[in-house]
C-alpha cells in the first residue's frame, strides 16, 4: 500500500473523530487528521535530526527537528509515536515516548490542518535510518542546531510543522513565558 493510500482518523477542531479517509484524500480535500512529532535524543542530549526523502507526500526534501508522522485509522497517539519513532530511526526496543503537549497545527492550505502531539524520547541505539523516510541525519548539539534554525546564517530548510512545534517546545520549556491551553497540557477535554 502506498502512503496515499494508508486509512487516516479525520477529526474535528476538537480533535473527536467524525470519520475515516485516505491519507491523499486527506491531504488534498484539507481534512484535520492526527500527527506525532517526537523529538529525539541521545545520551549526551544532542537533538536528532533528519532531511526528508524527496518523495514525500508533504514538504519533500526539507529538514526535520522530529520524527514522527500521521497517526492511522483507530491507532492511539502513544502508539503512533512509538511506531514511528523506530520505523524512523530503524530501531526497535525504545522506551515509549513521554508526551509534552498538543496543538492544532495549519499548514496554510499544503494540506489542512492536523493535531500535532508533541512527545520526546531518549534513544541509546545505534540508529539506521529508514531510507524511504531519511536522506540524511545527524545529533546535533544545541549550539549547532541554533547554527541551522531560521535567522541564522547557516539556516537550512526546516519543515514548516517541525518548526511550529519545535517553537513550542521551547516556550513549553520555559514555563514563565508560556501560558498552556488545556489541550495542550491534556487536561479537561483534550483527547491525547
Amino acid at each position: 500500500m502506498s502512503s496515499s493510500e494508508e486509512v487516516l482518523d479525520v477529526v474535528d477542531e476538537q480533535d473527536r473523530v467524525i470519520g475515516r479517509a485516505p491519507r491523499g484524500e486527506v491531504y488534498a480535500r484539507g481534512l484535520i487528521h492526527r500527527c506525532v512529532f517526537v523529538r529525539v535524543r541521545d545520551a549526551e542530549g544532542r537533538t536528532f535530526v533528519h532531511r526528508r526523502t524527496p518523495d514525500k507526500l508533504v514538504f519533500p526534501s526539507m529538514y526535520d527537528l522530529f520524527v514522527g508522522g500521521v497517526v492511522g485509522a483507530g491507532e492511539s497517539y502513544e502508539d503512533a509515536a512509538l511506531r514511528e519513532a523506530e520505523e524512523e530511526l530503524g530501531v526497535s526496543g525504545l522506551p515509549r515516548p513521554g508526551f509534552l503537549f498538543k496543538f492544532l497545527y495549519d499548514s496554510g492550505g499544503v494540506a489542512g490542518k492536523w493535531w500535532s502531539s508533541v512527545y520526546e524520547v531518549r534513544c541509546d541505539l545505534p540508529v539506521r535510518p529508514q531510507v524511504e523516510e531519511v536522506a540524511w541525519h545527524a545529533f546535533l548539539t544545541g549550539d549547532e542546531l541554533r547554527e541551522r534554525l531560521p535567522g541564522a546564517a547557516g539556516a537550512w530548510d526546516w519543515v514548516p510543522d517541525g518548526l511550529e512545534a519545535y517553537e513550542r517546545l521551547e516556550a513549553y520549556e520555559r514555563p514563565e513565558a508560556y501560558e498552556r491551553p488545556e489541550a495542550e497540557t491534556g487536561g479537561p477535554g483534550a483527547d491525547r
